[in-house]
Formats: structure tokens, C-alpha cells, sequence
């Protein structure tokens, strides 16, 4: 034999158990749908700008138009208000129809703030209707005719911002109080009839109409997803078009400079041939042109190089340094600039990155002195100090005799992007004189002194 058919009430027992289990199971859903934050405040939202409903309304009237289901919920108050008052007179007492009026009208306007707690307030009004019906109405049970619109009214505001869960809880909730005061009172059966037919269609259309506008909001909001993901699409692909394009001219501009520079240095090595005792100072000035030629072409291929072909290796030439400062120098002085360099402090080898950015700056410099202040003098301070490096490079004002030549502006921009690379400091700016002065500090980290940390 198996075991139920030796415990027959094996099955009875575990059927006792889920059924209680399902019984608490909603108890519980309508405990914290009807009962927990039965008070909170859910203010009911206006309408969005391009709602359907707005878009029907005549322009003058549409920046009000949000405010549409507010005021409908008004006007129902108001009719329900009216229809009170107006049962009360067919019976000869006003007094009674004013407040009945009152009673049903407050819980639809509560739906505007508290939905949950109006349709308690409405159940509430029910049982004053009972009583009032008892006594004024000859027994209109369960419902007055105020109550039964405000009661309808109410389930329908509350199932359109809840979950369908919530109108099912409403429904049984009315009928259990519509079928309890028809048993009590004898009578009222075609009133609770009415409310129970009505009230399932209304709930159901609420519950429809939050579901088609639940998907409707889904489906806005994933084209909104796919409208955004678009508009990157759109960004990156004009970024990548921005970017293929700038490689287009950084290849045309390494073919073009680079070829130009080249006959340069050819045409500077050739010339001192071509010139039957020549001096030697314009031998050392071609030497010198074909020198800042090459090495501008090794630059300028080190730098623009990478971008004609994915498999460019860049030469591993070495990089300037501060010990290189001299040649620089030098270099600037054949150009025809009077530069007088000074080094202060205890001279140091100093961090790659710190030593090419203050090469660099010092190069820049000079450059726009040799461009915007040709025939001045120059000076150049390098400072070793404990917490780092002091550049300042000045120079007097152009003395007219040679012309300027413009520059596109991006050197003091390049110099003040190296600076804070290192989180330095610069300042740059015209010198009381009429020159020019640019003033750097590069800051460098003290090694820890090795030892044992006892």
C-alpha cells in the first residue's frame, strides 16, 4: 500500500495547507495595497505636453491643458455635489442633502492627492448612506444615488493608478459591504446589482486603459533608448569622420613639409659649391640650414610619421634633454639672436618627462622671440631648487630692423598644456620694458633616502 492510501488524510492535510497559505498569501497583497500608506501622497501628474489630449485642445488653451484630468475630476466632484443636494430637496430636507452633497464630493477630490485613503473615505460615506437612507429615504439601500456615482467615480480614479490587483480588491471589498447591508436591510438588491455590473465594467476599462498606456510609455521609453543610442552612433561616426579626416591632412602635411624640407637640405649642402670662394661664414650658415633642415625632417617623420601607414615604426631616436640646451643655444645664436644663458643650483639629472617638457619650453620660447622680436636679446634662467625646476625666459623688445614674422598662436597654448601635464606653474605675459618674459616652475618629487626603516 502507499503512504496516502495508508494516511487518507495525507492529502486533505496538505490541501488545509495551501489553501491557508493562499489565504495568507492575499491577505497580505490587499494589507499592503489597501492598508499600508493607505495616506501617502500620489498627487495625480498632468498630462505630458504631447499628449493626445493636449494636442486637441485650441493653442490658446494648451499650455493649461495639462490640467485636464484634474479638472475633470472636478467637475465630477461638483456634479456629485449637486446631485446630493438635489436627492435631498426631492425628500424636503436640504440640510440632509447639503451634507450627503459634501460627503460624496470630498473622497473624489481626495482621489486628486490620496486615491488609497479616498476609497476608504468613500466606504466610509457608505455607511453614512445607509443610515441616512434608514432614516430620510425610506431606505435607499446600500447606496443614495450621490453615493453610488461618488463610490463609482472613486474605484474608477483609483484603478487608473494602481495595479489591476488593486481594482479586483476594490470590487470584492463592495460587494462584501453591498452584499452585508442587503442581508441586514431586506432590501436594495437592484442598487447592489447596478454597482456590482457597472463597477466591473468601469474597473475593467480602467485596468485596460493602464495597460495599454504602461505598454504606450515602454515603447516610448525604448525609443527613446534607441533614439539616444542613435544619436551616439551619429556622434561617434562624425567624430571617426572629424578624425579620418585630420589624418588625411597630418598625411598630406608630412608629404608636402617633408619633401620641401628635404630640397632644402640638399640645396643648402650644394650651395657652398656652387660659389667660387666662398667665405666662411656663409659655408657655416648653409651648414647650419641644412643641419635645422634634417632635423626638422626627423622630427617632423617622428611626430606625423604614424599616420601614413598602421604598421610605422617610429625611429628610436633619443629625446633632447636640459644637457642639450647648449646646442639649442648655439643653434639660436647662428640665427642671428643674442642669447645669454644662466644655470643656478646644484645641477641634477631630472625625471624624462620634466627634462623634454623644459627643453621644449625653452625651444618654444626662443622661437617666438626669433619670430615676434627679432634683433632683441634673450635671456634664459634654468633654476635647479629642492621642490623642482625654474625656467624663465625673457626678452627685450624688437628692434624694428628686421620684420616680425606671425605665428598661428599655439606656442604659449603648447606650453601651458606641457606645464600643466607636470601640474606646474607659468605665467607668460609682456615685461615692463615692451618685451616679453615666460616664467615656469616644473615641480619634481625628492627621492626617499635608502635605509632600513628601524
Amino acid at each position: 500500500m502507499n503512504e496516502t492510501a495508508q494516511n487518507p488524510h495525507g492529502a486533505n492535510h496538505h490541501g488545509v495547507h495551501t489553501e491557508a497559505r493562499l489565504i495568507r498569501g492575499g491577505l497580505g497583497a490587499l494589507r499592503a495595497d489597501l492598508f499600508s500608506g493607505a495616506f501617502a501622497f500620489r498627487p495625480l501628474p498632468p498630462l505630458p505636453a504631447g499628449h493626445r489630449a493636449v494636442r486637441r485642445i485650441p493653442k490658446r488653451l494648451r499650455p493649461y491643458g495639462k490640467w485636464l484630468p484634474h479638472g475633470l475630476i472636478v467637475l465630477a466632484a461638483a456634479f456629485v455635489f449637486f446631485l446630493g443636494v438635489a436627492e435631498g430637496g426631492s425628500y424636503g430636507d436640504d440640510f440632509v442633502g447639503l451634507v450627503q452633497g459634501l460627503a460624496g464630493a470630498a473622497p473624489v477630490l481626495l482621489t486628486l492627492s490620496r486615491p488609497i485613503a479616498a476609497f476608504w473615505l468613500s466606504m466610509a460615506f457608505g455607511v453614512f448612506g445607509v443610515v441616512l437612507g434608514g432614516v430620510s429615504y425610506d431606505g435607499a439601500y446600500p447606496w443614495t444615488v450621490a453615493g453610488f456615482l461618488a463610490h463609482l467615480v472613486v474605484m474608477t480614479q483609483v484603478a487608473l493608478r494602481s495595479r489591476p490587483r488593486v481594482a479586483a480588491e476594490m470590487w470584492l471589498i463592495t460587494l462584501a459591504f453591498g452584499v452585508t447591508v442587503v442581508g441586514y436591510a431586506g432590501n436594495g438588491d437592484d442598487s447592489l446589482m447596478a454597482m456590482l455590473v457597472l463597477s466591473a465594467f468601469s474597473l475593467s476599462a480602467a485596468v485596460a486603459l493602464g495597460g495599454w498606456n504602461s505598454a504606450r510609455q515602454e515603447v516610448a521609453v525604448k525609443e527613446a533608448e534607441v533614439a539616444a543610442k542613435e544619436e551616439d552612433t551619429l556622434a561617434e561616426r562624425s567624430k571617426r569622420t572629424r578624425l579620418e579626416e585630420r589624418t588625411n591632412i597630418a598625411r598630406e602635411l608630412h608629404d608636402v613639409v617633408a619633401h620641401h624640407m628635404s630640397v632644402v637640405a640638399i640645396q643648402a649642402e650644394a650651395a657652398p659649391y656652387r660659389v667660387e670662394n666662398a667665405p666662411p661664414e656663409l659655408v657655416q650658415a648653409f651648414v647650419t640650414i641644412r643641419e635645422n633642415a634634417v632635423a626638422a625632417l626627423t622630427e617632423l617623420r617622428r611626430v606625423l610619421g604614424v599616420v601614413r601607414a598602421e604598421d610605422y615604426e617610429a625611429p628610436d631616436a633619443p629625446q633632447p634633454t636640459l644637457a642639450d640646451l647648449d646646442a639649442l643655444v648655439r643653434n639660436v645664436r647662428e640665427a642671428g639672436l643674442t642669447v645669454d644663458k644662466t644655470v643656478t643650483g646644484a645641477v641634477r639629472e631630472l625625471p624624462p618627462g620634466v627634462e623634454l617638457s623644459a627643453y621644449r619650453i625653452v625651444q618654444e620660447a626662443l622661437s617666438n622671440t626669433l619670430r615676434h622680436a627679432p634683433g632683441a636679446e634673450a635671456k634664459v634662467e634654468v633654476a635647479y631648487v629642492l621642490g623642482g625646476l625654474g625656467l624663465r625666459i625673457v626678452n627685450g623688445p624688437p628692434t624694428g630692423l628686421i620684420k616680425t614674422s606671425p605665428g598661428a598662436g599655439h606656442g604659449i597654448t603648447g606650453m601651458r598644456e606641457r606645464v600643466a601635464m607636470l601640474s606646474g606653474v607659468m605665467t607668460a605675459g609682456e615685461s615692463a620694458d615692451g618685451g616679453y618674459e615666460v616664467s615656469v616652475f616644473l615641480p619634481v618629487a625628492q627621492a626617499e633616502p635608502e635605509g632600513d626603516a628601524s
